[in-house]
């Protein structure tokens, strides 16, 4: 028996759909290169699936802009002027954009200020006060936080150097270490916990501007 008719209508289910898309791309992309090779012909195939992914066949004697050169001479028609028209007509608007907005900059330095309109001036003073609040605010606000900063940074100095003068007077406390008067000299001794013993002389000395100086030497 042969086969029966098939009816041409649209695939409702997706994944049947997308088989069957599949094999007759293939069935069809053959039969361009069975053109290609038999009949010397040149062929071009572009197929666009309904997820929207892209297939193509060439003749390899020819590439693609070439081919789409040769129709546009054989046929009389233009593929690109359409298309360069709406290039030149965004290139337009975003020149326009441009120039307005270099305007603009020019008119917030005090600038290009001529030809501007009573309303046109006070709308530009008004935008200029509004950034200049914001970026006051703005300054104020980084002041603020470098304060903040320096004052953290002062308090932890602080509390170091008080860590340190409590360090300094424990030491004084501890019996390892020992202060003597010798005379308007002192001397220090330091045990280091074990059987050694640093003995420190601390000298004073006369400056001749009448000052003191204090000279600390291994006894």
């Amino acid at each position: 028996m042969g086969r029966g008719k098939i009816e041409i209508k649209k695939i409702e289910n997706t994944t049947n759909r997308q088989v069957t898309y599949s094999k007759r791309r293939n069935g069809i992309f053959k039969k361009a290169q069975e053109l290609t090779v038999l009949c010397d012909a040149k062929v071009s195939l572009i197929m666009f699936s309904s997820t929207g992914k892209f297939h193509e066949f060439i003749s390899p004697s020819i590439t693609t802009k070439e081919f789409f050169y040769e129709y546009q001479k054989t046929a009389g028609v233009d593929l690109w002027s359409s298309h360069y028209e709406k290039m030149q007509e965004n290139y337009k608007r975003l020149k326009d954009i441009n120039n307005k907005l270099r305007r603009e900059i020019r008119q917030m330095m005090g600038e290009d200020l001529n030809g501007m309109s009573i309303k046109e001036l006070q709308t530009l003073e008004g935008n200029m006060a509004h950034a200049a609040d914001k970026i006051r605010n703005r300054k104020l606000h980084v002041i603020k936080t470098q304060t903040e900063t320096y004052r953290k940074k002062v308090r932890n100095q602080e509390q170091r150097h008080g860590n340190l003068l409590l360090h300094w007077e424990a030491k004084h406390d501890d019996p390892h270490y020992g202060l003597v008067d010798n005379e308007g000299d002192y001397e220090i001794a330091l045990a280091n916990g074990s059987n050694n013993l640093y003995s420190f002389r601390l000298h004073n000395m006369n400056h001749h501007h009448g000052g003191r100086l204090e000279d600390l030497r291994l006894a």
